[in-house]
């Protein structure tokens, strides 16, 4: 975080689940936070929110972004550094899935496309961040990437996810080790079941590893929000390089 002015953070994926709870975490805490998804209409219903947590006007600002594609994210970050002249912290949250389905049966469209978000999207964002990073006075900053535990226990027909999440925490790990040299700091935050819209169908089972179809337990997403803004306090000269986060009693250490 800067030391003598307002904090200012990227928030990718806002408008819903994790961003959106992250995004009004940060207000809370005296950030001001650009808000970056693909529609609009999602991140102005964040906004509308901010009150709830005390943001201010003009505390969070909406920019509609496909964050795979290069030159919208370049168009993000020049808008950034325009509007607020440095940057303190990039949460790479934005993530999308495919079909559960055998790999032999999956699209090559439905694999690019989570490829496009999940991995590419993630380096184009953190290739601006460093950037922005580096150049800024006072220099540096801080870089956390939204991983996932399927990176190390995938859940059936899940090809394209876990493969991109997987290499999330490669890259993670490079850019925590090339960004010694400009005080960029890059931590992983590897998410269980926190309940969004998105593990909804988790309250009425899912397939697990054996083919039986279990309800699986959730947590509040807003402890995804507090540990995010836990991560982001620490002084530059630390790190969580990686923290797991999951609902107690959701199937994934030991055999479930």
């Amino acid at each position: 975080m800067a030391d003598s002015m307002q904090s200012v953070a990227i928030v990718t994926g806002a408008g819903t689940g994790i961003g959106e709870a992250t995004t009004l975490a940060l207000a809370s805490a005296g950030y001001r936070v650009f808000l970056v998804g693909r529609r609009r209409e999602p991140l102005d219903a964040v906004i509308a929110r901010g009150a709830e947590v005390g943001a201010t006007d003009g505390q969070l600002v909406a920019v509609p972004t496909d964050v795979g594609d290069e030159h919208a994210v370049d168009q993000l970050f020049e808008r950034v550094d325009s509007e607020a002249g440095r940057l303190d912290l990039l949460f790479n949250n934005a993530g999308a899935g495919s079909p559960p389905v055998p790999i032999d049966e999956l699209a090559v469209s439905d694999w690019q496309r989570v490829v496009d978000v999940n991995l590419t999207g993630l380096f184009l964002c953190a290739r601006g961040a460093f950037g922005m990073m580096k150049r800024q006075q006072p220099g540096g900053g801080r870089i956390i990437n939204n991983g996932s535990i399927s990176a190390t226990a995938p859940r059936p027909f899940s090809s394209p996810y876990t493969a991109t999440k997987h290499a999330v925490t490669g890259l993670t790990k490079c850019l925590a080790l090339d960004g010694r040299p400009h005080r960029i700091a890059c931590g992983q935050i590897d998410i269980g079941n926190a309940a969004t819209a998105m593990t909804e169908p988790m309250m009425a089972g899912v397939l697990q590893a054996n083919g039986s179809t279990e309800v699986e337990p959730r947590m509040d997403v807003q402890h995804v929000a507090d540990a995010v803004v836990q991560m982001a306090a620490l002084p530059l000269e630390s790190n969580v390089l990686f923290m797991t986060l999951m609902a107690t009693n959701m199937p994934f250490v030991g055999r479930g």
